[in-house]
């Protein structure tokens, strides 16, 4: 290799460590710094130009992941969520029960609102109303983060990996949502199923669950006009308009407004991820002008990687060893060459987001789960992670590759 293509692959595996890792030994970094630095590497040491950076950064994708974390903090900030558990403690009497209406509302409302969100606002209100109805709250805790996994399937806008597919794939998101939502849907089932069976002491006790509702703070007007706007929003998603467009219009609507400062919602946006994502896109294209990925491309095609069961493996592993996100990022140069560069997409999105179960360092909503459910006084160790999430994982991306197979 030449002294170009060498400096690349430095930056490169600098980067994918740092993301895989969540930190560089000796150093304080982080994986948004990882992004940063691996960027600024590929331009100060000209494998990529000032203008060839700028322009591998995919803005379509930024402006989507932007506009509906606006979304997702007014419905937040509105008690939207509040009320959401405030229902399930009035309906719910039978602790299986419980359980599958957990998994479907973390389920559903990220498949719309993405993962990670949905996590955060989920996690401290299952604890909480756990806590209050005396049960054990690790598998109801584990059904938000697994089922927000499975539910983000479905969806562009479920999760950012999925936002990045849809840019790069130019698959609408109506088609998108035909080929993944059958996938989400019996993944959803079959999370209530392993997490039955792996805690089944905490289902076998079939008492009453009983437990006062407690009032919620709601801001009225902005929860009627953040489930108006989410609602059209969500319906000119399917009816074929641009995704980034109709998100920050939405935004831009609910940014309008006389009730709430604007600081309470700049609080409740990652701003941290829309940088990374800035990062990572630059050190891919840097990675992409090395002649070696050119050549680990035509290998992978005689080695069969077009087959879904063989890409859903691929992209499953991958997605563990660097996270979903550079996964994807890493993956797109195959993606690109295959027969059927549709269904390469779609197999991508759904083995990237149902290999984030297998661990707890398999996605950042699951991270997310963990770090929010231990301030609540909840932990959550490998092994309680892994016994539910490894056989769940297994089972869905069998049944994804299968399902997407046969179209």
């Amino acid at each position: 290799m030449d002294l170009t293509t060498s400096a690349a692959t430095a930056v490169f595996l600098f980067t994918a460590i740092v993301v895989a890792l969540g930190k560089f030994p000796g150093l304080r970094i982080d994986r948004t710094g990882g992004a940063v630095v691996g960027a600024g590497l590929m331009v100060g040491l000209g494998i990529l130009t000032p203008r060839q950076a700028w322009a591998a950064i995919d803005l379509d994708t930024l402006a989507l992941l932007f506009g509906m974390m606006i979304v997702a903090a007014n419905l937040r900030l509105s008690g939207f969520f509040g009320l959401v558990s405030t229902w399930v403690v009035r309906h719910v009497r039978r602790p299986l029960a419980l359980l599958a209406v957990i998994v479907l509302v973390s389920g559903f409302f990220s498949a719309f609102f993405v993962n990670d969100t949905i996590c955060i606002v989920l996690t401290p209100l299952v604890c909480h109303l756990t806590t209050r109805l005396n049960r054990n709250p690790l598998p109801y805790v584990l059904a938000v983060a697994m089922a927000a996994n499975v539910g983000s399937t479905a969806t562009i806008t479920g999760n950012p990996q999925n936002m990045l597919i849809g840019s790069m794939s130019h698959v609408s998101y109506t088609a998108f949502a035909a080929a993944l939502s059958p996938i989400a849907a019996i993944g959803l089932a079959l999370t209530v199923l392993v997490l039955w069976l792996s805690h089944r002491s905490e289902f076998s006790n079939d008492e009453i669950l009983d437990a006062p509702a407690e009032p919620v703070r709601v801001n009225r007007f902005l929860l009627w006009k953040s489930i108006v706007v989410a609602a059209v929003m969500v319906l000119f998603f399917f009816l074929g308009q641009p995704a980034p467009k109709v998100a920050l219009l939405a935004g831009a609507v609910l940014l309008v407004t006389r009730r709430v400062r604007p600081e309470k919602f700049y609080g409740h946006l990652d701003f941290q991820l829309l940088v990374m994502f800035a990062g990572l896109f630059v050190v891919v294209a840097g990675i992409e002008q090395t002649p070696w990925l050119a050549d680990l491309v035509a290998a992978a095609q005689r080695f069969g990687t077009e087959r879904v069961a063989v890409f859903s493996a691929l992209s499953g592993v991958l997605s563990n060893i660097v996270s979903n996100v550079p996964a994807v990022m890493m993956l797109r140069p195959f993606v690109v060459h295959f027969h059927d560069p549709s269904r390469g997409w779609l197999v991508l999105a759904m083995a990237s987001t149902l290999a984030g179960n297998f661990t707890i360092t398999g996605s950042v909503a699951n991270l997310i789960v963990v770090q929010r459910a231990q301030k609540e006084g909840v932990k959550i160790s490998f092994r309680d992670y892994f016994r539910a999430g490894a056989p769940l994982t297994v089972v869905t991306m069998v049944v994804g590759a299968l399902l997407l197979a046969g179209r």
